[in-house]
């Protein structure tokens, strides 16, 4: 990360400056309440992604900090929506917003910064930069549904799987790639490009978290989440598309009936451990982290690109 921080140090402090003017309150309360969450955002890896995507392509602009911006905006969104829809009561270490204001004003929120980030892009009239992201709000909407619709019954084939992620996880960071590419180009051609490019960084990133989920890395959280909130993931799927019919019955009946249940969550993780689902999973990661970094790779050699496939590396080789 530090070839990244060399090269966009200063974009990505300027635009911590644009972003949290972008969001500033009109009342009491909202302003109080864009502050607490300022103050606890993440690591900001998707401006990184805007930025790089841009410069890459031929340059930072101003559009490129709006871009950022917008895509910064709809990911702090879905996350405030998200923890009301899970009633999660912790987001990175630290009180949600719905723990500390109530779902009502927690969605209310979502709903502000929504519309900020749109109003953002309207009045500048960056029209192409929020279509790419529109069509990233319409799809993880729709990977959010088809997945709870899917758990339900327990039945996602490893196809319906990725047609979830990728509309769910990688759609946002595609969208992140292609704006900061069209933010310097104005070309459309380049922009798919680098979508595409976001799309596959986005599957090995979400395959990343559902191993840290049966304890493929020793990250210092609890284990088997996915499994008490019935979420069917790679190495489960995979485990059971290749477990005797009686084995099979058994994972199936505790992820329904038992998720509560710490020891039947471990038997699972441990059956899923032996059936070589964690394998096959980094396996899969691997694959899409690959043809990235093809992608990638059609690109002039360049600091900007050496610091994009360190972005990529960072992103999937994480320790947390």
């Amino acid at each position: 990360m530090q070839s990244v921080q060399r090269l966009i140090g200063t974009e990505l402090s300027l635009f911590e400056e644009k972003f949290a003017t972008s969001v500033k309150g009109s009342n009491v309360l909202l302003d109080r309440i864009m502050r607490f969450i300022i103050r606890r955002k993440g690591k900001q890896m998707r401006p990184m992604f805007v930025f790089l995507a841009a410069k890459i392509s031929g340059g930072i602009t101003e559009p490129t900090y709006r871009a950022a911006s917008l895509i910064e905006l709809l990911h702090t969104a879905t996350l405030v929506h998200d923890d009301v829809v899970d009633s999660s009561m912790i987001r990175r270490n630290f009180f949600s917003v719905n723990a500390l204001w109530k779902n009502k004003i927690a969605v209310l929120v979502g709903d502000y910064l929504l519309s900020k980030g749109l109003l953002l892009s309207v009045e500048h009239g960056d029209y192409k930069i929020l279509e790419i992201t529109s069509r990233a709000v319409r799809e993880m909407s729709e990977g959010e549904l088809l997945q709870m619709e899917k758990a339900r019954r327990l039945d996602i084939s490893e196809e319906v799987y990725f047609d979830i992620i990728r509309a769910k996880t990688a759609s946002l960071l595609s969208a992140a790639c292609a704006a900061g590419a069209y933010s310097a180009t104005q070309n459309w051609e380049t922009a798919e490009h680098f979508r595409k490019f976001g799309e596959k960084i986005g599957i090995a990133f979400q395959i990343k978290d559902d191993l840290f989920d049966y304890g493929a890395e020793q990250i210092g959280k609890p284990t088997g989440i996915d499994i008490k909130e019935k979420k069917m993931t790679l190495p489960l799927i995979y485990t059971l598309q290749h477990a005797d019919p009686a084995t099979r019955r058994r994972i199936i009946y505790i992820v329904k009936n038992q998720s509560t249940d710490r020891r039947k969550v471990d038997e699972v993780i441990k059956e899923v451990q032996a059936s070589g689902g964690i394998a096959y999973a980094a396996e899969k990661m691997q694959a899409y982290k690959d043809e990235a970094l093809a992608l990638l790779q059609e690109n002039p050699d360049s600091p900007a690109r050496q610091a994009m496939e360190d972005l990529v590396r960072y992103a999937i080789d994480r320790k947390y």
